[in-house]
């Protein structure tokens, strides 16, 4: 069961008697029904209902950790300050580790970390502080594979700031996303996307015969693949966000995913076959085609409420 250092990622400590209400009101997530032995996703959303801020939600003694994209935690602390006003709450950066651990030991989930609820399959924990005593330490690439391989998207690594909706990353799925809880910032846009079932981009899983940052003539690159667009004859249906080795995660608009399949077209990113398949964890289907449905840029830009 290895562990690998995540040094991309970085925690905030809130703390107080109030901290409990204050995050329910604000981020995507049931923060009451976080219980002590998880890491649950969560959202902090822009008015418009996308992704401003991402992170893990786990209970301190006296609050809740917030385990964030390093480069963006500054930025978070100072979104929360803001929304604090004169609530009693500590708001601090926390200079403790961040690690994953995972593997088939499930009989070290609450010794070794926290267990991460975005990961359906074998055991993923979460730890903090100390390295994980007596389990050895894998480079972080294996954990990236690990990561992409189930579907699991995160801010800064595969998708930007304030640029995709909940629902595009599936975060109604991966629990990071409660629509009985009451309101939260952006909530009645997320909401009607669920309830009107109108969300038409959703993340998927990519794969082709040849590693994708080696494949085509444009060279796809494993480090960086961001705007690659993933096409069904000419028609673009969709964006590849990161790859590893011949796997990959991308955003697509799965209505005109299921019109390239009703109609045998082939699917391809960057000139290379590309497979792609929903993730185990995620309940959606592909929509029945619909004859003459516009398609407009705008959609793959984000704009499908």
């Amino acid at each position: 069961m290895p562990f690998t250092p995540l040094p991309d990622r970085a925690t905030l400590h809130l703390t107080g008697a109030e901290t409990e209400e204050f995050l329910q009101g604000l981020v995507t997530a049931d923060v009451g029904a976080v219980s002590a032995d998880a890491a649950s996703p969560a959202a902090l959303l822009t008015p418009q209902g996308k992704v401003m801020f991402e992170f893990l939600l786990s209970r301190l003694p006296d609050g809740f950790r917030l385990d964030t994209p390093a480069g963006l935690r500054a930025d978070l602390k100072k979104r929360l300050t803001l929304y604090r006003l004169r609530l009693k709450i500590a708001i601090e950066a926390s200079e403790e580790a961040v690690f994953a651990v995972w593997g088939e030991d499930g009989g070290a989930a609450g010794v070794l970390g926290l267990t991460d609820r975005r990961f359906p399959g074998e055991p993923v924990l979460r730890a903090y502080g100390d390295a994980p005593a007596g389990v050895g330490e894998a480079p972080a690439e294996e954990f990236r594979t690990l990561r992409i391989a189930s579907g699991v998207a995160e801010l800064g690594s595969d998708y930007p700031p304030s640029e995709v909706f909940p629902h595009d990353v599936l975060m109604d799925y991966s629990g990071g996303l409660s629509f009985r809880k009451g309101c939260f910032v952006g909530q009645e846009v997320v909401s009607r996307m669920q309830h009107r079932g109108t969300a038409r981009r959703r993340l998927m899983l990519v794969s082709a015969a040849a590693p994708l940052g080696e494949a085509g003539e444009n060279g796809i690159n494993s480090e960086n693949t961001t705007s690659i667009e993933i096409r069904a004859g000419d028609k673009v249906v969709g964006e590849i966000l990161s790859t590893r080795d011949d796997r990959g995660l991308a955003i697509v608009r799965i209505d005109r995913l299921a019109n390239a399949a009703a109609s045998g077209e082939a699917i391809t990113a960057g000139g290379v076959p590309v497979a792609l398949s929903i993730p185990a964890y995620a309940g959606y289907t592909l929509p029945e085609r619909r004859d003459g449905e516009a398609d407009t840029a705008g959609d793959l830009a984000g704009n499908s409420a």
